[in-house]
């Protein structure tokens, strides 16, 4: 039997330490009627590959300095935003390992058809993933590496309370870098 060698071993370690995944949509809700979403979505083994946090201190306010592949996760994010019928991103944050996004839909119920004009968020979140991986890629030099998890978190912003603090946290999140439970 041949012996695993110690950066294989770290790696099956490593991912017995995740949990289990499971659903956390909602049965027979439809994810591309008019509502605001909270969306987070995580690089691969939660490497930190899309940027990192700088400034601290009394005067600096920490913010994530974004890698090349950050700038491009940025720029894809901002071509859905501004290319998307019914689409509006209110809010997002590119952290070093992990994504977040306040989505307003609102393209459903307006004569379209999901599909014929207003996305669901799983095709927004599913867009961004894919362009970013195919940048990825090319940087790479590599062909289809993985630069995303499977899947994404999402909650349904039922309330202008849940908003403010949602957002909110969008804003603290760089500042509690060494907190988040996306810290690894």
């Amino acid at each position: 039997m041949r012996p695993i060698a110690h950066s294989q071993e770290r790696r099956i370690l490593s991912m017995r330490d995740y949990p289990a995944r499971k659903c956390v949509r909602l049965k027979d809700y439809d994810y591309g009627q008019n509502g605001a979403y909270f969306v987070t979505f995580c690089v691969q083994e939660r490497r930190k590959l899309l940027g990192r946090i700088v400034g601290s201190g009394f005067h600096a306010r920490p913010f994530v300095e974004l890698t090349e592949i950050g700038v491009e996760t940025q720029k894809s994010i901002e071509y859905i935003q501004t290319n998307s019928k019914g689409v509006e991103i209110q809010k997002y944050a590119i952290m070093p390992n992990h994504v977040h996004m306040i989505i307003f839909l609102s393209g459903f119920g307006t004569g379209n058809a999901v599909g014929h004009g207003s996305p669901t968020l799983q095709s927004l979140v599913g867009r961004i993933k894919s362009y970013t991986t195919k940048r990825w890629n090319e940087m790479c030099c590599a062909k289809q590496a993985s630069l995303w998890q499977r899947s994404f978190y999402e909650h349904i912003i039922r309330n202008e309370s849940e908003y403010q603090t949602i957002r909110q946290y969008i804003d603290d999140n760089p500042a509690k870098w060494l907190e988040d439970k996306y810290y690894m």
